[in-house]
């Protein structure tokens, strides 16, 4: 891929999306740096591609979320591309779930992400150049019944994206929500949607490489929202028109299958 950025750093990216998305970098000659709390697996995409620099850090902790803000803030080694890739979900009614966990969801959906693209913005903005990619979901355009926290926090995401979108465009820096539908990570196994791959049929499927790089060149296009996939671009377009209680009640429907 012909990239504008010499460096890069890919939050989530020890698998899936993340992952991929951090190996398309390095091999288009992006000095990338990858966080994620596991850090062996940081240490083998280090291993495997010389411009990955491995960063480890929980999000969730405040320590190391400063400790990340602080390397995207930096001055004398600027950061060109930032991706907010973390995040995680949770199934089920929502009276009997976990609130820790759920509050740990909204912590790293929302509240990593945020001060992660403050801290992309704060460094952009003056310096007129950068690239912001905050990775949503299709799940963030309605109402989600038994993954209500997780559509939740993706619809904050998607809002907030197009905002900054709005509020950099001045200032020559790209701004973009990267919003995939079902695709194929350890998303499933985290969130306890292992059940939809016998659900949904093949084509309902995207992979990582097709949302990462559907990701890079939207948000090198300054696109505001990219859907990756023709059918979840026709879903979109569909839930635009759609009457709110009516989305509602089919994802009700959906998610009990």
């Amino acid at each position: 891929m012909d990239l504008p950025f010499a460096t890069a750093l890919v939050t989530g990216a020890s698998s899936g999306i993340g992952e991929t998305m951090a190996e398309m970098l390095a091999d288009a000659g992006v000095r990338t740096l990858v966080v994620a709390r596991r850090e062996d697996r940081l240490a083998d995409l280090a291993r495997h591609h010389d411009l990955i620099e491995p960063l480890p850090a929980d999000l969730t902790d405040p320590g190391d979320l400063d400790r990340v803000a602080a390397r995207i803030g930096d001055a004398d080694d600027p950061i060109d591309l930032v991706v907010n890739n973390a995040g995680f979900g949770t199934t089920g009614e929502f009276a009997e779930l976990d609130p820790d966990r759920l509050a740990t969801e909204i912590d790293l959906n929302v509240g990593a992400l945020t001060r992660l693209s403050h801290a992309a913005l704060a460094a952009m903005v003056p310096r007129g150049r950068g690239w912001l990619l905050n990775v949503s979901s299709v799940a963030s355009f309605q109402p989600a019944p038994r993954l209500a926290v997780y559509a939740a926090t993706k619809a904050y995401v998607t809002s907030l994206t197009e905002s900054l979108h709005e509020e950099a465009g001045p200032s020559d820096v790209h701004v973009t929500a990267l919003c995939p539908g079902l695709t194929r990570t350890e998303f499933q196994r985290v969130s306890n949607t292992e059940q939809y791959a016998d659900r949904f049929p093949g084509m309902a499927w995207t992979t990582p490489v097709e949302v990462a790089r559907a990701g890079l060149e939207g948000v090198v296009a300054n696109r505001a929202i990219v859907v990756p996939g023709l059918q979840y671009q026709l879903m979109a377009a569909a839930t635009s028109v759609t009457p709110r209680w009516l989305r509602r009640k089919v994802s009700g429907l959906v998610q009990r299958g």
